[in-house]
């Protein structure tokens, strides 16, 4: 008799604990941790991860209730997962079963089917039960429990291979494939005695190519219909099948495969202490600080190559905004079919087939965004993260992970390197540098020795006062000019999107704001309407102030639309490219687009945040930063951080190959030391100013954060919740401890619920995961209902 826990998917405090199922005794051999099963529990029956199996119990057996199905025959867990799942979960405080889903891609909890596909020889009782099919539903093999143990054994041979038939919209994709059935010399009688031609030329192709070839691909190279061929397999001469393929959202072929580049001094200091720890397993957290250009993607390419060699695996990731089609280029181009992708353009049918080919082990290199880190490897060599700043690692709902951190377990649990790549790192990561926490690798120069581009810094007030009214300045205007008389380009950042940020009234000063969030509405002129950017609410443009009936209702600011029609104003000849999230929501438009400027099919090529990362353009001489100061006044203590990240960042895209580079800033806070610093490119010394700031303001790296957010659809409910738990933390937490709040969050109502906060700052508090964790379930009750608390730790969005 044999028990497995079950982990079942109901989050609630009550339900995250394992429950114990018997396992009836035809899938004893079967079930084993990491597999997902279906269980009773109460009235209805319900998904859950196995996570031990056992012999004994301690209550009567008679009470225990059985499995009710198997949802998987092999695990989708892997036990190294398992465990950083219950590490997610004591980590984040979320609920166990959130941990585990949040490592498997969406196909999987679709509604599916099992079917067996006989991929090799089987043991007579399994051949028997095929009849001569290449497939099998799962639904046969449960009438025949006693071949459970052959087919559990030849599918850990390779020979069978379970698959899940995804019953709504992920299908496998399937082609239809032809193969002769007699041998060769039967084959030539048969064709030699055919009257019809064309039925003859299907033989005789395959006389020449005695293999099975794709339906399509003897159509279109014959000239014929399906006709001749189904007459064929009506006589028995050929068989037919249809033969899965994977949906590749990359052509493999397509990629010219590129050799290892002989490194720069510099990149040959960095690669070395990288490939000792990889030759050596031993667990480093390394951060590579290098400009702009200097060649990290190489060392990258070089480290993970050193790591096949081993015969292990690597993980890539990368922000999902710079996982352009270069970025994956290089890894492709590199290292071929063995890499797979995985980011949020693909479907959910491709993401699906990535994740298999991981799980099958064909593939030893992923490249993808946050959730990559979980790609079921079991023999991991290195994890890169690339552009290690990128707030986009952090997951900003349950389990709210950073992946930094999960990379780090991953490493230590592998006993291999893990690198941080970035040219303008986060406080935190540098800070540890300097504490040998982490191994800090320096580059200073640009591949080639190339000069970092000029930077000047416009003081739009200036501009203003001297009577340009204009959206650019002088001296950009001229600069745009020069490029497009040479024949070069151009990249205009802005720092926003939608048409403009908000509509106002001039005569009385009302700004139209969302109904049911407290922030002002944005207007979008492609349908002329206006927006919420937190709860999709819309409406039309009004043609008169609703609170004082005036016409003269404006928007202000500037949206990338807006910018464009000013372009197209002062530069009628110039040919423009604008990529925001209006233009790049299609599947497969960001690619096209770059690809249209990669090719010179335009002069300039503006843009909101998705064109400051990982672009690299050959004649792009000129980067324009219209409003560099957008981020500077956001109520976060990051603000300067995230302004000298993303100015130094853009300008890194400008004259990175054979043409010299220069970039122009607008801003209407010149003497501000991020953008002072981030003209000079000078990190060092913006380090030490922000450490001065954030040491002042009691803020990490000096002290550890953790937000506690109440939300409620009743303002007094939120207000009185957070008081409570405050009072509550004050009480239990030391009392160096600083706690802050109750406060409304900077953005006090969306989706019209209230949110209040409290901030927690602390050097050491051994007992706060565990006083939340009483918080939490003290209001188990009402949590669900109406009453939201979400818990971050570390916070990288204080809105």
């Amino acid at each position: 008799m044999r028990i497995a826990s079950v982990i079942v998917d109901v989050p609630a405090r009550q339900t995250d604990r394992p429950f114990d199922y018997l396992i009836p005794e035809r899938w004893e051999d079967l079930v084993v941790p990491g597999m997902r099963v279906a269980v009773p529990f109460g009235p209805r029956k319900l998904q859950g991860f196995v996570i031990a199996v056992k012999d004994t119990v301690d209550v009567d057996v008679q009470k225990i209730k059985e499995l009710a199905d198997l949802l998987d025959v092999t695990s989708v867990l892997n036990e190294e997962l398992l465990s950083l799942g219950f590490w997610l979960t004591d980590e984040t405080l979320c609920f166990t079963i959130s941990a585990f889903q949040a490592m498997l891609p969406t196909a999987i909890k679709a509604s599916y089917k099992k079917q067996l596909l006989l991929k090799g020889s089987v043991p007579e009782e399994v051949q028997l039960l095929f009849r001569g099919k290449e497939t099998l539903d799962w639904e046969e093999l449960e009438k025949q429990p006693h071949i459970y143990k052959s087919v559990r054994e030849s599918i850990a041979a390779g020979a069978i291979e379970l698959v899940y038939k995804i019953k709504d919209r992920v299908q496998k994709k399937k082609q239809k494939v032809i193969r002769p059935v007699p041998p060769e010399e039967e084959l030539e009688k048969e064709a030699a005695s055919l009257r019809n031609g064309k039925q003859q030329d299907v033989l005789y192709y395959f006389l020449e190519n005695y293999r099975s070839v794709p339906l399509k691909e003897l159509k279109d190279e014959l000239g014929i219909t399906d006709g001749p061929v189904k007459a064929l397999v009506k006589k028995g001469l050929l068989h037919e099948t249809y033969v899965e393929i994977y949906r590749n959202p990359y052509d493999d072929e397509s990629f010219a495969r590129t050799k290892p580049l002989p490194l720069t001094e510099e990149q040959q200091q960095v690669i070395t202490p990288i490939l000792s720890s990889v030759q050596q397993n031993r667990h480093d957290v390394f951060l590579m600080y290098g400009v702009t250009g200097s060649g990290k993607t190489e060392v990258y390419l070089q480290s993970i190559e050193e790591v096949l060699k081993q015969g292990k695996e690597a993980i890539v990731l990368v922000p999902e905004i710079s996982l352009t089609p270069q970025m994956v280029h290089r890894f492709k181009g590199r290292f071929g079919s063995q890499v797979a992708v995985l980011h949020s353009a693909l479907s959910v049918g491709e993401k699906y087939d990535e994740w298999r080919k991981i799980l099958r082990k064909e593939v030893r290199v992923v490249v993808g965004a946050r959730s990559a880190v979980f790609a079921p490897f079991e023999n991991l060599g290195i994890i890169i993260i690339d552009e290690e700043h990128e707030s986009s690692y952090k997951q900003e709902d349950n389990p709210r992970y950073h992946a930094r951190e999960v990379a780090v377990w991953r490493g230590r649990y592998h006993n291999c390197p893990i690198v941080l790549g970035s040219a303008t790192p986060t406080l935190e990561s540098f800070a540890r540098a300097k504490k040998d926490v982490y191994q800090l690798l320096t580059m200073k120069k640009r591949m080639n020795e190339r000069a970092l581009p000029a930077v000047d810094i416009i003081d739009m007030r200036e501009e203003l006062r001297e009577g340009n009214r204009s959206m650019f300045s002088r001296l950009l205007h001229e600069k745009i000019l020069q490029r497009l008389e040479r024949g070069e380009q151009t990249v205009l950042f802005l720092n926003r999107r939608g048409h403009s940020t908000f509509v106002m009234c001039r005569d009385c000063g009302y700004v139209l704001q969302c109904p049911h969030c407290d922030i002002s509405l944005t207007y979008h002129r492609m349908n002329q309407r206006l927006k919420c950017h937190y709860c999709n609410y819309e409406e039309p443009m009004p043609n008169e102030c609703p609170a004082c009936s005036s016409t003269y209702i404006r928007f202000f600011g500037t949206g990338t639309q807006k910018v464009e029609e000013e372009l197209t104003r002062l530069f009628p000849e110039a040919r423009v490219i604008r990529m925001d999230v209006d233009t790049t929501s299609r599947k497969g438009a960001h690619e096209k687009l770059l690809g249209a400027f990669g090719e010179g099919k335009a002069d300039i090529l503006l843009g909101t945040q998705m064109i400051a990362k990982g672009l690299d353009f050959p004649h792009v001489t000129l980067v324009g930063v219209l409003t560099a100061d957008t981020m500077l006044h956001l109520p976060d203590f990051r603000a300067s951080e995230k302004t000298y990240q993303l100015l130094t960042q853009v300008s890194g895209r400008a004259g990175r190959h054979h043409l010299p580079g220069e970039v122009v800033i607008q801003t209407y806070t010149p003497e501000h030391y991020s953008v002072e610093l981030a003209k000079q490119q000078e990190y060092d010394v913006f380090f030490e100013r922000e450490m001065y700031m954030r040491k002042n303001g009691q803020y990490p790296p000096y002290y550890y954060l953790t937000l506690v957010t109440v939300s409620h659809p009743e303002l007094l409910k939120a207000v009185q919740v957070t008081e409570k738990i405050v009072s509550f933390l004050r009480q239990h937490c030391a009392p160096e401890t600083i706690i802050l709040g109750p406060a409304a969050s900077s953005i006090p109502r969306i989706k019209d619920r209230y949110r209040y906060q409290c901030m927690i700052k602390y050097k050491r508090e051994p007992n706060l995961k565990h006083v939340l964790r009483l918080v939490n379930e003290h209001y188990q009750a009402e949590l669900g209902k109406d009453l939201q608390i979400s818990i971050d730790f570390n916070p990288t969005m204080l809105m």
